[in-house]
């Protein structure tokens, strides 16, 4: 499932909603898609820190793509990166789900 909103103090209900709806899912993973994005401000920084909570409490992983570099410093300055798994683009998000399944298999 992948999200896509503008990250501000009023996202938090888009937020929380689209997370709900990939719990209803079971998706294993929820990606953040930021390729449109063009401000994320400090609220939406706490927004994304909330759903990392909610996902962790969920084991569900955590993905973001199509960060611009700032958005990718910003990630590892406030070592959001080191939480949510980074993507070039969205469209690596299937791949990455192979690879979670097959881990999750070798699991068994």
């Amino acid at each position: 499932m992948t999200l896509t909103l503008r990250l501000e103090g009023d996202s938090d209900a888009g937020l929380r909603a689209a997370y709900a709806d990939a719990a209803a899912l079971v998706a294993a993973a929820v990606l953040l898609d930021f390729t449109d994005a063009a401000y994320i401000n400090s609220t939406g920084i706490a927004l994304i820190v909330r759903l990392l909570a909610d996902a962790r409490r969920d084991h569900r992983e955590v993905r973001a793509a199509g960060l611009s570099r700032h958005y990718l410093e910003i990630f590892r300055i406030t070592r959001l990166s080191d939480y949510v798994q980074i993507l070039d683009e969205p469209s690596n998000a299937v791949a990455a789900d192979a690879a979670t399944a097959n881990a999750t298999d070798g699991e068994r």
